[in-house]
């Protein structure tokens, strides 16, 4: 008796509509437990009213412009790596209590968690970042640029929260329990803080400028300020001159790397 595997075409809407599945699936245990998404929301609001108010009278923009221009873009950009933690500890949890061998045992496509875990992490990181959005017109920020200059700084935004939750999905499936994510949630800081989020990399001794100009988090930064029309911080080096390349080319190789190695890390659980 001869099997007929299903067209190319049939898996693909069977791997999306799984994963949509999955998608709605986290999205209702957000809604019956709120409070942590909206503390999730509110942490970067707290962050741009105390560097945008407390420390921004102290901040000096190279080449002149006011400061919380310059900050909000960055801070846009750190609303896209907070929450990895997140990611992290719902995979690492799942796999714990035996969720996700219960998936593995129903036939669904064999991305589809992992798919859909990211989905709704990232329609959770679009809705931070209107937040963000709303909190920074309220404060002073405005986008100078065009609409659709507006829309790809949008856009590559995004692009590397995806790229970031394929890399807190991978984490989350090899850590052993969600206690192991207090060490990734430790180095999040210093990595956002290692970018020109608050402070140009000029500023910064040589060597740990160079570090801070090649963190992907600073070419996003960059780009965004540039298409927004709000201040940037400039810069030499050939990353700082291509940082819209670069914000397109960083979120690509992370999930080139950490996409594959998520499914396969998937399907390989428990055995």
């Amino acid at each position: 008796m001869t099997t007929l595997a299903p067209a190319p075409g049939s898996r693909l809407r069977w791997a999306v509509a799984d994963g949509w599945t999955i998608t709605r699936r986290d999205l209702l245990h957000w809604v019956r437990e709120p409070t942590p998404v909206i503390v999730g929301l509110l942490f970067p609001v707290l962050l741009v009213l105390m560097f945008g108010y407390l420390f921004g009278g102290a901040m000096a923009v190279p080449g002149g412009g006011d400061y919380k221009e310059f900050l909000l873009p960055g801070m846009f950009g750190m609303t896209m790596a907070f929450g990895l933690e997140a990611t992290m500890i719902a995979v690492s949890t799942d796999a714990r209590r035996g969720v996700t061998d219960r998936f593995r045992s129903m036939p669904m496509a064999p991305s589809a968690v992992v798919v859909g875990r990211c989905g709704a992490d990232l329609l959770n990181s679009a809705a931070a970042l209107v937040v963000m959005v709303g909190c920074g017109l309220l404060v002073g920020w405005q986008a100078h640029g065009s609409p659709q200059a507006t829309l790809a700084a949008v856009g590559l935004l995004l692009w590397l929260r995806f790229a970031l939750l394929w890399l807190g999905i991978y984490l989350g499936l090899v850590v052993k329990n969600p206690e192991a994510v207090a060490a990734v949630q430790i180095l999040i800081w210093p990595v956002g803080f290692l970018a020109n989020t608050f402070v140009a990399p000029g500023t910064m001794p040589g060597w740990l400028g160079t570090i801070a100009e090649w963190n992907p988090l600073s070419s996003t930064v960059a780009a965004a300020r540039e298409l927004f029309g709000n201040p940037g911080w400039g810069g030499d080096s050939w990353i700082a001159q291509n940082a819209t390349l670069m914000a397109v080319g960083w979120p690509l190789v992370i999930v080139a790397i950490f996409f594959p190695l998520s499914v396969r890390r998937y399907q390989r659980l428990s055995r």
